[in-house]
């Protein structure tokens, strides 16, 4: 059962999480879209995902239901054995910050906050002491290279350095899964091949389950699986 306050002591077990017809349509000017049309999804603690393909085909639609952040018509999402989509808004809410951790292609970082600020914010948002969050918004920063910039305001830093925040951020609650929605989109080929190293990593270091979606296909190809949608399905590809 999810319970963010027994985070750290709960044994996570093999099957994190399991989905089944997961089915998700849009209006587009009065017609109807499906997107998603009866995903099937096992995935294991510490496994590693890639999601590639075209634009429009559903990864990021799939990805956001995935992190809670959208809801699906219909299908069910199992996490350690609860379906998530049943949860009232509280545990929703839960489940998001203490489960699970996003990186987006746009960070959606604060530039007038420091680094340490922005890697702090989750924590705060949990309920840590300011010091506590402090200890462990630094820690994460410097396991990702950020040592010597941790009070340089976000609006200074570079690209790569912008993703390297975006990741402690997602990182300092120590999530469960995470889930990367083109990490590598804005950045150049060295600092790409930076953040690859880094997830690779971080997951195995964490056992933290990854998901990306990306058209990267270097990327890709490190995962541990692969898969692309066709016609609102999942098919893996490798």
């Amino acid at each position: 059962m999810v319970n963010s306050e027994n985070y750290n002591k709960v044994s996570v077990p093999d099957r994190l999480m399991s989905v089944r017809g997961l089915s998700k349509s849009f209006d587009h000017g009065g017609a109807r879209i499906d997107v998603l049309k009866g995903i099937n999804l096992d995935l294991d603690a510490g496994e590693t995902l890639a999601v590639v393909g075209a634009s429009g085909i559903g990864k990021s639609t799939l990805l956001h239901i995935l992190g809670a952040l959208d809801r699906p018509d219909s299908g069910t999402f199992l996490f350690q054995g609860d379906d998530v989509f049943l949860f009232d808004h509280a545990r929703l809410a839960q489940f998001r910050n203490g489960y699970v951790g996003f990186v987006f292609q746009f960070h959606h970082l604060l530039p007038e906050f420091s680094a340490l600020e922005n890697a702090m914010m989750p924590a705060l948002i949990k309920g840590m002491s300011k010091q506590k969050a402090r200890e462990v918004a630094e820690e994460i920063l410097v396991r990702v290279g950020l040592k010597d910039r941790l009070y340089f305001r976000v609006g200074k830093l570079s690209g790569g350095e912008h993703q390297r925040v975006a990741l402690a951020r997602a990182l300092v609650l120590k999530p469960v899964i995470l889930l990367a929605d083109e990490p590598t989109g804005n950045l150049d080929r060295k600092n790409s091949e930076h953040v690859h190293d880094l997830f690779l990593e971080l997951n195995h270091e964490f056992r933290v389950t990854l998901i990306v979606v990306t058209h990267n296909m270097e990327l890709a190809s490190h995962m541990s699986r692969s898969a692309t949608i066709v016609d609102g399905q999942l098919v893996e590809t490798g």
